[in-house]
């Protein structure tokens, strides 16, 4: 059983091969939209590196998990430290709407949506990752986005994330377990 609740619950399974997980951050639409689509931005939190603004154009993340948390990387992970992940932009509706397509290691690629709306003076971010592979994908993906929007958070609220490391280590267990195999 799962310990966490509110802004730091675990995804779902809406569909076979689909992860939802949705977030409550903290400022307007407008301000959680540019940590998405600014590059600058968006490296305090998952990955740098240039985005479309309109579909079809290209996406590409470059991933310095080094830079999110200040404990040291793990030997294990070492291995995603520069990380490149090249995607098309499938829709961009600014500051609303977001997808592309996510580069899996089997050469398919998988769909990541981001939708945003007004709640309040916040933001409800509803992070959507559609067509994985398999269970060990919908598991990694679901800890490692689960991480990475504890992040999102820490930075819109002006906080450092102490152990990116431990919170997705111990997240895989329990993705692992939550997750339809």
């Amino acid at each position: 059983m799962s310990l966490h609740q509110g802004n730091d619950q675990l995804g779902i399974a809406t569909a076979p091969r689909t992860v939802r997980i949705e977030r409550l951050l903290p400022g307007p639409v407008e301000r959680v939209w540019a940590y998405l689509t600014d590059s600058e931005k968006r490296g305090k939190w998952l990955a740098k590196g240039p985005m479309a603004g309109h579909a079809g154009g290209p996406v590409e993340l470059t991933f310095r998990h080094s830079e999110l948390s200040t404990a040291p990387t793990p030997e294990k992970y070492r291995k995603y430290e520069g990380h490149r992940n090249v995607g098309k932009v499938i829709r961009c509706e600014p500051p609303a709407y977001l997808s592309f397509t996510w580069e899996e290691g089997n050469g398919a690629a998988s769909e990541v949506s981001f939708e945003l709306q007004a709640a309040g003076g916040d933001t409800l971010l509803t992070l959507t990752h559609s067509r994985l592979a398999d269970h060990g994908a919908m598991v990694s993906v679901a800890s490692g986005w689960h991480t990475h929007l504890s992040v999102l958070i820490n930075v819109l609220n002006g906080a450092e994330t102490a152990d990116f490391w431990s919170k997705l280590e111990h997240l895989e267990a329990e993705y692992d377990r939550a997750l339809p195999a």
